[in-house]
């Protein structure tokens, strides 16, 4: 038994080798090598258009048993990619994952990514101001090309199937949505889920880009927190929505609280004041008291002890 898991391990080795190699040569300088012995890659992945050219940057972890078994683990950071439209990208690369379960995949994600980028580049729509498109002033005055938390990454490395969910698994939990906390004419507002697979978290999404007024947010932060019994593992992720660094902080915040089987979202409404840090205090807040609301903590004190700040914010009900 042991000897066929380290067989296709040995397998599953070769063929990621393989593959780097290949898409090195077919993309050149385009293909960057992160971290070779954690398997941590990136693509710079652009539409070729001159009058509006769109770039996005593919960043991809290959889990020990990919291709066999697992799905690369991969983040995809572009500033004018929001809401809906990462969403349709997503289902995408979900869709070609399933069609080919077990063979290498990357050319044929980073393909999709550069056909999905052409045709946002042919959108007039799109075509004007492609790289200010839900970005704060904030962000234009911070101006951190930071590369993604790839410590955060490597939790999802201990269960990294991200995509095949039961059909069972699949409903859409319940949606509740927290008091607002405004300041200086930016508001937040924060939205809680039950979730047991990524296939829920997706859902989730989907829904609330549903709601108007959530969809035209500024920035939708959110971070998902799911424990696997089987391995004792988490699978967790987040999402920055053009808020560096919010996602891995919101994350963070949920880590310390030792919460389960639950996805926190943040909007923010940009109000034209530069909020600076104390952006990251109210998405925190917001998501802390949602938190402790709907009974995913034992209390505010509870809170408190594991070292988080449980300073009452003014706050109001969204109409």
């Amino acid at each position: 038994m042991a000897d066929r898991i380290n067989l296709e391990k040995d397998e599953d080795l070769q063929a990621q080798i393989e593959e780097v190699e290949a898409l090195s040569s077919i993309y050149g300088d385009e293909w960057c090598v992160l971290d070779e012995a954690s398997r941590i890659f990136c693509i710079k992945i652009s539409s070729d258009v001159k009058e509006s050219k769109l770039t996005a940057c593919l960043q991809i972890i290959l889990p020990p048993d990919y291709p066999s078994a697992s799905p690369p683990i991969y983040q995809i950071n572009a500033a004018w990619l929001q809401g809906p439209e990462r969403a349709k990208l997503a289902n995408s690369l979900e869709d070609l994952y399933v069609e080919h379960v077990g063979e290498s995949i990357l050319y044929l994600w980073v393909e999709k990514i550069r056909e999905f980028l052409l045709e946002k580049s042919q959108d007039s729509e799109t075509a004007d101001q492609p790289e200010k498109v839900n970005m704060t002033a904030e962000e234009e005055v911070d101006d951190e090309e930071e590369m993604p938390d790839f410590s955060t990454f490597k939790l999802n490395t201990e269960d990294p199937q991200l995509f095949m969910e039961h059909a069972f698994d699949e409903e859409l939990p319940p949606i509740k949505h927290g008091n607002t906390i405004t300041d200086r004419r930016s508001t937040f507002q924060p939205h809680i889920a039950s979730v047991v697979t990524p296939r829920q978290v997706k859902n989730v999404l989907q829904k609330l880009y549903e709601n108007k007024k959530i969809a035209s947010a500024t920035h939708n932060i959110y971070a998902y927190r799911i424990y696997c019994e089987d391995k004792h593992s988490f699978l967790q992720d987040c999402e920055d929505d053009g808020e560096t660094a919010a996602g891995g902080r919101l994350l963070h915040l949920m880590q310390i609280l030792d919460v389960r089987n639950v996805m926190v979202v943040v909007s923010r409404w940009y109000g034209g004041i530069l909020l600076g840090p104390d952006r990251f205090k109210h998405i925190n807040n917001c998501a802390r008291n949602i938190l402790v609301e709907e009974g995913y903590t034992g209390s505010v004190d509870d809170a408190a002890k594991s070292g988080v700040k449980t300073k009452k914010t003014k706050s109001k009900k969204t109409k």
